[in-house]
């Protein structure tokens, strides 16, 4: 059953990703307010694929490789709609539907299996730790893209070649904006991740931190965010060097999340 409601919403997503291009290229409205609707249905679909899995596993859904990157995807779609409720960002859901289709596809093609909890990972920790972390992780996703859809307005207005991308793309400032909105959700929710995995790792294995890599990049990842946030509140930095950072900050992101696993190992190596 989870894994039917997962192809309904993976469907859906791709659906609205393909309403979202048209109305992309032709700026009609009808198709914009169709895209949104299917998004949005596609997101509950998701919403129940997790609810059902969590009944079918026994536990929170976000141990395995399809589980996390499910979870991810259905964390960035969330994310970008509690946003638009508050903001309007024009054609921002053309990139986050984009984004939210291709961590649906790797969620696919990975294995469905329901594994047993490691030791470790039966406690009231799991749910917490890991669902605050891949939210936060939604939210830095949502920031990434701020930071894209800035530098190509950007590039269209320096080299003074207003086309496609000048006139579908929400102002710098907007941009600028939007960025800042998403850190400021994902960034503390990124340290209380680190914070709740730190006494997780206490209970568990009996100290709060033991550089293991997906730790130590972890705490990589959020000094790169750290020093971004620091420089934007305190000192104003924005612009194109803050875009920048966001996009180099959140390829640390992915790394702690599928380089660690694959290329260097450690007691975190669950989800692969």
């Amino acid at each position: 059953m989870s894994y039917l409601l997962f192809q309904f919403s993976f469907v859906g997503y791709f659906l609205a990703m393909s309403m979202y291009i048209a109305f992309f290229v032709s700026q009609n409205n009808t198709v914009r307010l169709l895209s949104r609707r299917i998004f949005t249905a596609a997101a509950i679909l998701h919403t129940l694929n997790i609810i059902a899995r969590y009944y079918e596993a026994g536990h929170t859904p976000i141990t395995t490789q399809h589980e996390t990157v499910s979870f991810f995807a259905w964390a960035i779609a969330w994310g970008y709609l509690s946003f638009r409720w508050r903001y309007s960002v024009k054609n921002f859901g053309t990139f986050v539907s984009v984004l939210t289709v291709l961590f649906m596809l790797i969620a696919a093609l990975a294995s469905r299996e329901i594994l047993p909890l490691v030791p470790a990972l039966q406690s009231w920790w799991l749910p917490v730790h890991a669902s605050i972390a891949i939210v936060a992780n939604g939210f830095l996703a949502l920031a990434c893209i701020g930071g894209i859809m800035y530098l190509l307005q950007e590039r269209e207005i320096k080299r003074k070649h207003f086309g496609l991308f000048y006139s579908r793309l929400p102002s710098l400032d907007a941009l600028d904006k939007l960025n800042q909105h998403c850190l400021s959700v994902g960034f503390p929710l990124f340290t209380l991740g680190i914070i709740s995995g730190s006494v997780w790792a206490k209970q568990a294995w009996g100290a709060y931190w033991h550089w293991d890599p997906k730790e130590t990049w972890s705490l990589i990842t959020w000094f790169l965010y750290a020093a971004l946030v620091h420089l934007r509140f305190t000192v104003g930095w924005r612009g194109r060097p803050a875009a920048i950072m966001t996009i180099i900050a959140f390829l640390a992101v992915l790394f702690t999340l599928w380089g660690v696993n694959y290329l260097l190992g450690g007691i975190h190596s669950y989800a692969k």
